[in-house]
């Protein structure tokens, strides 16, 4: 824990939390990494489970989660072509506060709809 008088400048790049909600905080990412929390995952069943992402968006999102080292690809040299993916050991480490994070959700999901209808979402 840092003292109140040595508290890092929240907004400077080094910070890691930051970093880390950089890294995770776009619309894509949050409910790709959730889908591969249960495991290998086939492009085609990102699609199925996550209404309303566009295949530009979900390739981009997983190319990026993979060039950052949280996804690993797959890709078999059958014919048609199979390619899925998995979390790296460093992604495994990360699905956990988001696990977390997403079963708060489900237990706060009243609450937010509220917050979403206020919104106009």
């Amino acid at each position: 824990m840092v003292p109140n008088n040595q508290r890092p400048i929240l907004l400077s790049q080094d910070c890691p939390v930051r970093q880390i909600l950089d890294i995770v905080g776009d619309k894509w990412t949050p409910p790709i990494l959730y889908i591969l929390r249960s495991g290998t995952t086939r492009y085609g069943e990102f699609q199925r489970q996550i209404p309303g992402v566009s295949k530009k968006m979900l390739t981009q999102t997983l190319r990026q989660l993979e060039s950052d080292g949280i996804v690993e690809r797959i890709v078999y040299p059958v014919i048609p072509p199979k390619v899925e993916y998995k979390l790296t050991s460093f992604g495994e480490k990360l699905i956990e506060p988001i696990a977390l994070l997403a079963d708060w959700a489900w237990q706060n999901q009243e609450e937010l709809k509220l917050i979403y209808q206020r919104h106009g979402l």
